[in-house]
């Protein structure tokens, strides 16, 4: 039976397991930033050092995203979701019990790993459970809305659990989560690759992690180092190096990691460059605006958390709206919408001083934000796969 062919109540109850994998994903971009008061004092963190408790999931998910994509078409999509699950799972109970800044810095940089095995994994067993057309529209409507109300739901859930259980729960919490989705996942999902292709593109794959992982690192690190200092420019250097010698590696490979016939499709490459756009602008927003409601205003971990509740709603509401007008609109329109509305809300935040209070602040920026991101979130998720090729839908899915 093909994966198209499953039953209907068995297609989405699927999505909702597709659906709750990528939620926990972005959720643990975030999920860490109303705690990290807490985790600095109680591990002896360093000022510096602690934002790499953020960025360490994201130097590692984004350094193997791509990887993870391919490997999911060659090795099986249901294969990949369930390694990337348990080894998720692993991480976070390792990071709760770490006693160590470097011993949480190096959980979390697993967690990325294993998030960069599962989400793209996840995305294109959507794309080949759902019919191209309105079916996979509403799939992805559904898939869209659940995801991007994660990095909102991510500060809301980490500052109850902060407040209420420790620090240590924020990560904890995966644990549960993620072994019961592994064990529904052998249940629920077919297994699904590219039956066409065997080889793997070692070189590839190595000058592309290293690259992007070289690339990512640089640019987290740059606040610190300085964007003109010679560490960042020796490393971006090198960054590039290794994608310019990825890029050749791919033109000479009879069958290369990454097909560059795919950036043919323009929707597919700008999508892509705008996805990562609002990403940067996004996580950046929750770590700050984080901090600026505990060390500034003087909200305790509940306070700042909860906070954050009308963005999650927001971005849901407005998520389940933007679905419905991509299939009477198209995508376009609504995508620049949806950016036009979260450069305000960003814009808005930016403008926040010592003496800001909540309701002008937080509130009417994040609700700006949260129709933005909903309908930002829709049709740049239906873009990224619209078009392509069953076979490719791993690599589309991690670019």
């Amino acid at each position: 039976m093909s994966p198209q062919q499953l039953p209907q109540n068995k297609k989405y109850l699927a999505l909702a397991l597709l659906a709750l994998a990528q939620f926990v994903v972005v959720l643990d971009a975030s999920i860490v930033n109303v705690a990290l008061p807490s985790i600095g004092r109680d591990l002896n963190f360093s000022q510096d050092d602690l934002s790499w408790v953020v960025n360490s999931y994201t130097l590692f998910f984004g350094g193997f995203l791509l990887l993870g994509g391919r490997m999911a078409d060659l090795l099986g999509r249901r294969r990949l979701f369930v390694a990337g699950l348990v080894l998720f799972a692993l991480a976070s109970l390792a990071g709760g019990l770490a006693t160590s800044p470097g011993t949480l810095i190096a959980a979390r940089a697993v967690q990325g790993l294993g998030a960069a095995l599962l989400s793209p994994a996840a995305l294109s067993l959507v794309t080949v459970i759902f019919a191209e057309g309105a079916e996979r529209n509403k799939a992805l409507g559904v898939w869209g809305a659940v995801a991007g109300s994660g990095g909102a739901a991510g500060v809301l859930l980490g500052g109850v659990l902060t407040e209420y259980a420790g620090w240590e729960w924020v990560l904890f919490v995966n644990v549960p989560i993620g072994i019961a989705a592994a064990i529904a996942a052998t249940r629920l999902l077919p297994e699904s690759r590219n039956e066409g292709a065997r080889n793997f593109d070692i070189a590839g794959a190595v000058s592309v992690t290293a690259g992007l992982s070289l690339l990512v690192y640089t640019l987290v690190d740059a606040n610190d180092a300085g964007w003109t200092s010679g560490q960042t420019l020796l490393l971006g250097a090198v960054a590039v190096a290794l994608l310019a010698a990825f890029v050749a590696v791919e033109l000479r490979s009879r069958a290369p990691l990454v097909p560059f016939s795919i950036f043919r499709r323009r929707t597919i490459t700008a999508t892509n460059i705008v996805g990562l756009l609002v990403a940067m602008a996004l996580f950046s927003m929750f770590f700050f605006v984080s901090l600026y409601m505990q060390l500034v205003l003087g909200y305790d971990a509940l306070d700042a958390g909860l906070a954050y509740l009308p963005l999650a709603v927001g971005i849901i509401v407005s998520a389940g709206i933007a679905s419905g007008l991509v299939t009477r609109f198209g995508f376009k329109p609504v995508l620049v919408s949806g950016l036009v509305l979260t450069a305000i809300g960003l814009v808005w935040f930016a403008q926040v001083d010592v003496g800001g209070d909540y309701v002008s602040d937080i509130l009417f920026p994040s609700l700006v934000a949260a129709v933005g991101l909903g309908f930002a979130f829709v049709p740049m998720t239906i873009a990224a796969v619209s078009g392509v090729e069953p076979h490719e839908t791993g690599l589309a899915s991690g670019l």
